[in-house]
């Protein structure tokens, strides 16, 4: 089936001159990697095409991909083809002209919440998008270029998403995938260094994580991190967000979670779920949100309901733990 599918895209490709991709808002390494590999790709591939990505909200940790295109005139897209990538819903595509692309596609490996697009490959199992046009490469390569540039673009998404390959949806062919990106050239010293060396500051901040973050009844810990926290030490919403790493390896604790403080006018607060054998995805979905069975963002509003997501959190903690006996 993925196969006919895949097969569909390539020939859309083919079909249009103008080819425009989008992706999800607050974008992370993967659907960075996703659009500007796919572009690199599809430009190595077919160099008489135009390909986009008329996105600008770049995160600071990755400005080293690069920037994006520069808006277009809006009646341009009509005759476009647009590809969106890692998104799991249409609501969250970051740039809203995608709906004036004449025809639109959709790959994903998101948990499904609704469906879009005239064509739409979704494997949730993938450790990220990135593998999937990987994968898009490997069944078409006699039709298709890979470049170095490319290559780390898709790299760096495969690298994030995975927890540098150690979270439960690597397999072989997560492997497979990242040494056809190695063999064709992918400079890791200098990935490594641009996605993981932190500032001095940063690494005091993740100090103070460890003093402040606290664990409930049956195993969940969690931060909050306010306005005034976030100013403190100067984070960034993505440096914020990205601490709930730091309480991801706490022996007893099969779930963890950051709310972060956004400063709206709405009051909303971001949360970001992580687990390890429990699948958190329907708590986020409960929360305006949605993501990945063991990794998921959502968005509350208030005290009480950062308290709901907490006790559904540990609820469903206490339930696995009872009726598991593999969890550690």
């Amino acid at each position: 089936m993925n196969l006919e599918v895949k097969q569909k895209i390539l020939q859309k490709i083919k079909d249009y001159d103008r080819i425009i991709l989008f992706r999800h808002v607050r974008p992370d390494g993967d659907c960075m990697g996703a659009t500007k590999g796919m572009k690199e790709l599809l430009l190595a591939s077919f160099p008489k095409k135009e390909v986009l990505v008329i996105e600008q909200d770049i995160p600071a940790y990755l400005e080293f991909m690069g920037t994006d295109d520069a808006p277009i005139d809006k009646t341009l897209y009509a005759d476009a083809l647009g590809i969106v990538l890692d998104t799991g819903s249409a609501a969250r595509i970051s740039n809203k002209n995608y709906d004036r692309c004449k025809e639109l596609i959709k790959i994903d490996h998101h948990i499904p919440l609704e469906n879009y697009g005239d064509l739409q490959w979704v494997e949730e199992d993938r450790s990220s998008c990135c593998e999937m046009i990987v994968d898009f490469y490997e069944t078409f390569r006699d039709e298709l270029a890979l470049n170095s540039a490319a290559a780390t673009h898709l790299y760096t998404g495969m690298v994030t998403d995975s927890g540098r390959f150690k979270y439960s949806g690597v397999n072989g062919n997560t492997m497979r995938a990242a040494a056809t990106l190695l063999d064709v050239g992918v400079d890791t010293d200098i990935l490594y260094a641009r996605l993981y060396l932190e500032a001095y500051e940063y690494l005091k901040f993740k100090a103070y994580v460890y003093n402040k973050m606290q664990m409930t009844e049956n195993g969940v810990a969690y931060l909050f991190i306010d306005k005034a926290m976030q100013e403190q030490f100067n984070l960034t919403l993505e440096q914020a967000s990205a601490c709930v790493g730091t309480m991801d390896s706490i022996r007893g604790c099969i779930s963890w979670m950051v709310f972060i403080e956004n400063g709206d006018a709405e009051g909303s607060i971001r949360v970001r779920l992580r687990s390890r054998f429990v699948h958190i995805n329907t708590i986020a979905e409960k929360y305006h949100g949605g993501g990945h069975a063991c990794a998921s963002g959502a968005t509350v509003y208030s005290q009480e309901e950062m308290e709901s997501l907490l006790r559904d959190t540990d609820a469903l903690v206490k339930e696995y733990k009872e009726t598991h006996e593999d969890w550690l």
